[in-house]
């Protein structure tokens, strides 16, 4: 981004696609975020859980996908050039095909997981979370990689999150909206 466009106090996906390929930025509602390179342990668990769930997706309509992927969230029917929010989840599930295109996805995944790092942790906990119950991801998992839990939040029928549920990833844990699919953690042991 240049010292110009740091001076803007709002941006849009169409000044998002301008700046350098090797810098990771997220736009929510028109703020840059610059993102950090993840501790190892961050890497790992985005590793395990993404082969985990592609095993689990074969031949099934979902598809998931791995960060850096842009996830553009529309407040209306703006143009893409005119979208200000542009998030890139650690993982994410979208089982609505028509949300896919070459750019990323345009809409809600059905499920994202975030996994905190120092850097994003506030983010993912208080706006992210925000951003996500208002645009319809059902299910949210924030986690912990270092004290070693998962913040659960599902989508109930009035379109809010209900209140989390914490489990450790000492057990296996169920994502609510896919059948039979459990997350098992024992390659942090």
């Amino acid at each position: 981004m240049s010292t110009a466009e740091q001076l803007k106090d709002h941006f849009y996906y169409a000044d998002y696609c301008q700046w350098p390929e090797d810098e990771r930025w997220e736009l929510i509602e028109g703020t840059a975020y610059a993102m950090n390179a993840p501790l190892r342990i961050h890497q790992e668990i985005v590793f395990e859980l993404a082969g985990q769930v592609r095993n689990y997706l074969q031949g099934k309509s979902c598809k998931g996908y791995v960060a850096p992927f842009d996830v553009r969230l529309p407040q209306k029917d703006e143009a893409d050039d005119q979208i200000d929010t542009v998030v890139q989840p650690d993982l994410l599930v979208v089982c609505d095909q028509s949300k896919l295109d070459r750019k990323g996805c345009r809409g809600a995944p059905d499920w994202i997981v975030e996994i905190l790092s120092p850097s994003t942790a506030v983010k993912d906990m208080g706006a992210k979370r925000m951003l996500y119950q208002q645009h319809g991801v059902r299910e949210y998992w924030i986690i912990h990689p270092v004290e070693q839990w998962v913040m659960i939040y599902c989508l109930n029928e009035e379109g809010i999150y209900d209140l989390p549920s914490v489990s450790s990833l000492e057990e296996s844990i169920s994502v609510s909206i896919f059948e039979n699919l459990n997350i098992e953690w024992e390659f942090l042991k």
